[in-house]
């Protein structure tokens, strides 16, 4: 097992201001893996009083300076990412060579870009030629609050880390206390790295507590939370006293909007994307609509790939889905697989219950629903594991109708050949993101959704923007 109870406070590594032990248990095993501290006010008081001490001198810091540093990061990130692999695949069940690929990788890849971006990003720039004496300031907001997920724990924390560290805020992080361990090393690397003393904070605690102290100090500038939609209506509540900027990444029911001229693979692909971090992702595209000239056929194949999908411990190398994060999580997905065969949905792979050969460990059979209709449960409701619904539609219309009937508004997927109707989808489809025949978006491309799916924009030269201020300033005399 291991231990480590400390905070990352100012610098330097600090001891709870009391004992608050919260053991973090390995999904593959139900066995504690870890013991952390989880922090109290006076602990987020330390982080924040912290952060607001170093802010003045850090947004005064060159930009050149905080790329550099950012820079730096990325290359001790890289001899540390057997370390966060490890880590992410005892807390929270992603397998290891999953891990390595796709968890550690997130990581660098949005580092990498913040960096390109930031180069290209003008801080300081004129208004325009009609204005000679009018200048636009771009600086930080200042001190800012990162609530991080379980399930793409590397993803989040440097998609909010990288943009907050060249924006020029200074930053308390609290990641979920179901997968502080990755933190912790990450908190190694920015040390290892030189960011100034209280430039970055790390402290370990449950949204209840660090995460609402958080949401509700009156030094917090801003805060930047990842997680459910629940969590994110609290802390909107709890940060309006303040007046704080909210800046929310949030839950997800993405259609898969396949037409019968979708490519033979199509389908294949829509079922594995599903299944991938064993449906624990919010742009997972859990709602499979099938134009009915295909319907049947796709049903069959959607069986087929679900049922080939295997599924293993995390530490074990291999192609294989993990367990799903913990208990909690993996009763909710038993009782709505089990709501769906209520509600009259036709089981067509999977079901309740571990799979065959498990006893133990919080494994759930990859599964997939046909003929569901969109006013049943396990369409309206995040699942948030591998359990994929498919309805049939007959036209374009009534397959955007039934895509943007939902609470949510993240990532849908369209298939098609034809390019003009894959514009119109496009267009049509209320969501953040759309991506197109299996294409995924480019560097730099915005993260972020509609609706209860959010409102930030996470990577890239739209991640940096969303931890700036804009200051427009006249009568200034040009050099």
């Amino acid at each position: 097992m291991i231990e480590k109870r400390d905070f990352y406070i100012n610098g330097q590594w600090a001891a709870p201001s009391k004992a608050n032990d919260f053991e973090v248990i390995d999904p593959s095993t139900e066995d504690p893996c870890a013991v952390i501290s989880l922090g109290d006010q006076a602990d987020t008081d330390a982080a924040v009083a912290a952060a607001k001490a170093a802010l003045p001198g850090w947004m005064a810091t060159p930009v050149a300076e905080r790329i550099a540093l950012v820079e730096k990061l990325i290359g001790i990130y890289k001899s540390r990412g057997e370390d966060l692999a490890q880590a992410m695949s005892g807390e929270m069940g992603a397998p290891i060579d999953m891990a390595r690929s796709q968890q550690v990788g997130a990581g660098i890849w949005h580092l990498s870009n913040f960096v390109a971006a930031a180069k290209a990003f003008e801080f300081d720039r004129p208004l325009g030629d009609h204005a000679p004496n009018d200048r636009i300031i771009y600086e930080a907001v200042g001190v800012a609050a990162l609530i991080t997920p379980w399930n793409w724990p590397m993803n989040q924390i440097t998609l909010k880390v990288g943009a907050a560290a060249i924006a020029g805020c200074t930053m308390v992080l609290k990641p979920s206390e179901q997968s502080p361990l990755n933190a912790m090393v990450f908190a190694e690397m920015m040390d290892e790295a030189g960011f100034p003393a209280g430039v970055f904070n790390l402290v370990n605690g449950d949204g209840v507590g660090v995460g609402s102290q958080l949401s509700a100090h009156p030094d917090v500038d801003m805060v930047s939370f990842t997680g459910s939609t629940r969590a994110g209506t609290a802390i909107s509540k709890s940060a309006a006293e303040t007046l704080k900027k909210v800046h929310l990444e949030l839950g997800g029911k993405g259609a898969n909007v396949i037409f019968a001229d979708a490519d033979e693979k199509a389908v294949k692909r829509g079922v594995l994307h599903m299944m991938n971090n064993t449906g624990q992702s919010c742009n997972a595209p859990s709602r499979m609509l099938v134009q009915r000239d295909i319907y049947d056929q796709a049903v069959e194949t959607a069986a087929e790939v679900a049922q080939k999908v295997s599924v293993g411990n995390a530490h074990e190398e291999g192609r294989h889905i993990g367990p799903v994060v913990n208990e909690l999580q993996w009763n909710k997905i038993q009782d709505l697989i089990q709501k769906g065969i209520d509600e009259g949905a036709r089981l067509v792979a999977g079901g309740t219950g571990r799979p065959e050969g498990f006893n133990k460990g919080y494994y759930v059979k990859p599964t997939v629903f046909a003929d569901v209709n969109n006013q049943m449960t396990i369409a309206r409701e995040e699942i948030f594991g591998p359990v994929l619904s498919m309805i049939p539609f007959d036209s374009e219309d009534e397959a955007i109708e039934i895509a943007n009937d939902t609470p949510y508004g993240l990532t849908d997927y369209v298939q098609t050949q034809d390019s003009d109707r894959a514009n119109r989808m496009a267009r049509a489809l209320r969501a953040g993101m759309v991506e197109m025949n299996g294409t995924s978006r480019a560097a730099g491309s915005p993260f972020g959704g509609m609706k209860q799916s959010g409102n930030g924009r996470e990577g890239g030269m739209f991640g940096i923007e969303d931890f700036l201020e804009v200051k427009a300033v006249s009568g200034w005399t040009p050099a």
